[in-house]
């Protein structure tokens, strides 16, 4: 995956909203791969904000640890996602990432976006979009943690994951591979793993999800989406005519 895989990129090349010049701006930040252990700590909480990256093969998650020993997840980062956009204009980091699988991810640094923003107005837009679809994410997550019970807080976490996984070509038959823990599930939704595997087996009686181990199908995903009625207009990867206005 590149960034112009990425929905908002997408968005743009459909209108011809990205030159030649502009998509080459883009790809450039993605010059230095390195290979991600699953585990691997690509920042903590705190440290100095130097780098951003792409992630082009895996999964990540950025977190906060909490001062009774426990750790809330705050995002799940796929292929195409830009991991740490949140500390833009911070000097310090917001929260910790680490690799949920082994990956490949591509660091940047404040250096070349500058130089991507001051040479492209499309490409400054673009990134505020994702930075804002990014916070929109967050913000979703508040609601439904806040107000959901058990099992739909895991039916919206399994859908919105369906979605993005499904736009980004990694659905096969309603299903796709997660490579998160029941630990890490419950991380990010502040369930304990053991009520998480509860959880699991309700959907699962209710014929909405079957799982085998990171192997997970949603039979009818209309349904689970109905289950929480689940409003995508967050997660929609239609752009704002405004953006068809470039060049």
């Amino acid at each position: 995956m590149t960034l112009l895989d990425s929905i908002v990129m997408q968005g743009l090349g459909r209108h011809g909203a990205l030159t030649a010049e502009e998509k080459t701006l883009l790809l450039d930040l993605e010059l230095n791969p390195r290979r991600a252990a699953a585990g691997e700590v690509l920042w903590q909480e705190s440290a100095d904000v130097d780098l951003f990256c792409v992630v082009k093969e895996g999964w990540a998650y950025s977190y906060r640890n909490l001062g009774n020993g426990s750790m809330q997840i705050l995002k799940v980062y796929l292929p195409g996602d830009i991991i740490g956009m949140r500390d833009f204009g911070f000097a310090r980091r917001l929260a910790g990432v680490a690799m949920i699988n082994d990956g490949v991810i591509s660091p940047f640094t404040h250096q070349q976006l500058f130089e991507l923003i001051g040479r492209s107005p499309a490409l400054a837009a673009s990134i505020i979009a994702t930075v804002v679809r990014q916070q929109a994410m967050l913000t979703e997550r508040l609601v439904y943690l806040g107000r959901y019970a058990a099992h739909e807080r895991l039916a919206h976490f399994l859908y919105e994951l369906y979605l993005r996984l499904k736009r980004i070509g990694a659905v096969t038959d309603n299903g796709f591979v997660m490579p998160l823990s029941q630990e890490q599930v419950g991380d990010a939704l502040g369930l304990s793993a053991v009520h998480v595997s509860r959880t699991f087996s309700m959907l699962r009686d209710e014929g909405l999800v079957v799982r085998d181990r990171q192997h997970v199908v949603l039979p009818d995903p209309q349904a689970l989406a109905r289950l929480v009625e689940f409003n995508d207009t967050y997660i929609d990867e239609t752009l704002s005519p405004a953006f068809h206005g470039f060049h």
